[in-house]
C-alpha cells in the first residue's frame, strides 16, 4: 500500500512539474512575441505581473516606464535578482551577480581600473586595432568560401577584454583562449534552456537536470584556469608595472594584508569572479552582436553596398580610427540599428527591488524580482518608426547626419548600465568597419538573401541561429 501510495505521488508530481515547465515556455514565448508582434487580442499595460512557477515577477514594457524605472527611480530598481542559477554561480562574488557593498566595491574599483587601462582610450584603440589585422587574416584564409563566424568572433573580443584583464592577448590558436571561449558560449547557451529556468523555480530539481549540472561542471574549468592565471600573474607581479586589471587587484589585494585590513573585499573570489564577469560579457554580447551585423550586411546588400561607398570615400584604404566614426554617420546609424534591432538582451538580466515602492500607481515590495524589458524599448512602437524591420533611417535625419535616440538601451541603464559599454562600442565599430572595408559578405553558393534566417537562437542572450557566410575580399 505504502509503495503505491509513494508511486502515484511520484507520478503526480512529475505531471504537476511538467505542466510547470510548458506554463514556463509558454510565458516566455508570450513575452517574446508580445514584445515582437504587439498583443493579438488583449492589451496590457506597461506594469503587469507573471508568475514564474511560485516566484512573482514585475514585467516593466516600453521606453517611458523602463526609463522611469531604471533612471529616475535607479536605487529603487537598482539591485540585482539573484536567480538559485545566479547564486550557484557566483555566491555573490563579482559584479554582475551582486549586490550591497561587495557589488559597489568591485563595479568601482572595476570601472576605474578599466579606464586606467585604457577602456575608451587610445590606448585600446591600439589593441583593438591590432585584434582587427588578425581577424582580418582569419578571414582571408576562407578564401571566398563559406564559414561559420562564431568562434573567430568570439576569439577577438576574447583576446581584447584578454589583453586589459591579464594584460595581454591570445593566440586563435592557444587552445587555453579555445577552451575558455567554448564553455563561456555553452554555459551563456544552456544558461536560457527551458530546464535550467525551471530549476530556478524549483531548486531542488537540480540533481536531476543535466544543463545544470554541465553549467557548474563548466564553472569549476573555469575557475582553475582563471586561478592558473591569476598565479602565473602574481608570481611575476611588479607594483611599479602594472600589466592589466589583475595587477592593480593582487596590489589591492597586498595593500589589504599589509595594512592589517579584515574582512576586506579585496579577496580571490571577487578576483576570480570579477575576471570571469568581464570575460564573458566583453565576448558574448560584442562578438554576437558583430555576427548579427554581418548576417544583416548579407541579408540586405543594398545596405552593405551604402555602407562600404561611404567607407571608400571617407577612409580609402587606410585603417580606420575611432575619430573617423564622426565622418561615417550611415555606418554609425547601421552599427547602432544592429544593436537595436538584434536586441540580445530582450529581456536584461533580471532586477530586484531595494525597497517598498510606490511606482506608477502600483505598490511593489522589497524583493520583488522586476525584469525590464529591453526589447519592448528597442521595439517601442511609439519611439521607433518602423520597429519591427531592419532600418538603419532610425538613427538618420533628413540631411543624413547621425542623431542619438533617447530610446536606444542597449546596454540597459541606470545603476546597472553595462560598465563595459565604452569599450563594446568602440570594438563594435573599428571591428565592422575594418570588416566591411576589406571584404563584401554574401550568402553561401545557392543559398538566397531571402533565405537567410533572422530567428534568434534563444539563450540567455539571443544569438543568430547557426549559419555560414562568405566574406569575399574586395580589394
Amino acid at each position: 500500500q505504502i509503495n503505491y501510495i509513494c508511486f502515484y505521488q511520484v507520478i503526480y508530481l512529475f505531471i504537476y512539474l511538467f505542466s510547470c515547465y510548458f506554463i514556463y515556455l509558454s510565458i516566455y514565448l508570450f513575452i517574446f512575441n508580445f514584445c515582437r508582434f504587439g498583443p493579438p487580442y488583449i492589451t496590457f499595460g506597461p506594469v503587469f505581473t507573471v508568475y514564474f512557477g511560485p516566484k512573482k515577477v514585475v514585467v516593466l514594457a516600453g521606453y517611458k516606464t523602463v526609463k522611469q524605472a531604471l533612471i529616475n527611480h535607479a536605487d529603487e530598481f537598482g539591485d540585482r535578482e539573484i536567480t538559485p542559477l545566479f547564486h550557484d554561480l557566483t555566491k555573490g562574488h563579482g559584479i554582475i551577480f551582486a549586490n550591497g557593498e561587495s557589488w559597489r566595491e568591485m563595479r568601482r574599483f572595476a570601472l576605474t581600473n578599466l579606464r586606467d587601462f585604457g577602456m575608451g582610450k587610445k590606448k585600446i584603440e591600439e589593441k583593438i586595432i591590432e585584434e582587427t589585422c588578425h581577424l582580418l587574416e582569419e578571414f582571408e584564409k576562407f578564401e571566398g568560401k563559406p564559414f561559420e563566424t562564431t568562434r573567430l568572433m568570439n576569439y577577438a573580443a576574447s583576446s581584447v577584454i584578454s589583453s586589459i584583464v591579464y594584460g595581454r592577448r591570445f593566440e586563435y590558436t592557444d587552445p587555453q583562449l579555445r577552451s575558455m571561449v567554448d564553455r563561456a558560449n555553452e554555459s551563456v547557451r544552456l544558461s536560457g534552456t527551458a530546464s535550467v529556468q525551471l530549476y530556478n523555480m524549483f531548486p531542488f530539481l537540480g540533481p536531476w537536470l543535466k544543463n545544470l549540472k554541465l553549467i557548474m561542471n563548466n564553472l569549476a574549468l573555469d575557475i582553475k584556469e582563471i586561478s592558473e592565471l591569476v598565479s602565473s600573474l602574481h608570481q611575476t607581479l611588479n607594483s611599479q608595472d602594472l600589466r592589466g586589471f589583475v595587477d592593480s587587484f593582487l596590489v589591492r589585494m597586498q595593500n589589504a594584508e599589509e595594512s592589517g585590513e579584515k574582512n576586506s573585499l579585496f579577496q580571490k573570489q571577487n578576483l576570480i569572479f570579477t575576471v570571469a564577469n568581464l570575460f564573458v560579457a566583453g565576448t558574448d554580447t560584442t562578438s554576437t552582436t558583430l555576427r548579427w551585423g554581418l548576417l544583416l550586411m548579407a541579408k540586405y546588400p543594398h545596405i552593405q553596398g551604402q555602407v562600404q561607398e561611404e567607407i571608400d570615400q571617407v577612409i580609402g584604404g587606410r585603417q580606420p580610427v575611432s575619430e573617423d566614426r564622426k565622418n561615417l554617420p550611415y555606418t554609425d546609424a547601421v552599427i547602432h540599428e544592429t544593436q537595436r534591432f538584434a536586441n540580445i538582451a530582450p529581456i536584461s538580466i533580471p532586477h530586484m527591488t531595494s525597497c517598498d515602492v510606490h511606482f506608477n500607481g502600483y505598490f511593489i515590495k522589497k524583493g520583488t524580482c522586476v525584469f525590464p524589458l529591453l526589447m519592448s524599448v528597442l521595439w517601442d512602437e511609439d519611439e521607433w518608426e518602423t520597429p519591427q524591420n531592419f532600418n538603419p533611417q532610425h538613427f538618420l535625419d533628413k540631411q543624413g547626419r547621425f542623431v542619438k535616440r533617447d530610446a536606444f538601451m542597449p546596454f540597459s541603464a541606470g545603476r546597472r548600465v553595462c560598465p563595459g559599454e565604452s569599450l563594446a562600442r568602440m570594438e563594435l565599430f573599428l571591428f565592422f568597419t575594418s570588416l566591411l572595408q576589406r571584404f563584401r559578405f554574401t550568402p553561401p553558393p545557392g543559398v538566397s538573401e531571402d533565405e537567410l534566417d533572422l530567428t534568434p537562437a534563444v539563450g540567455f542572450t539571443l544569438n543568430p541561429t547557426q549559419h555560414k557566410l562568405c566574406a569575399v575580399n574586395r580589394l
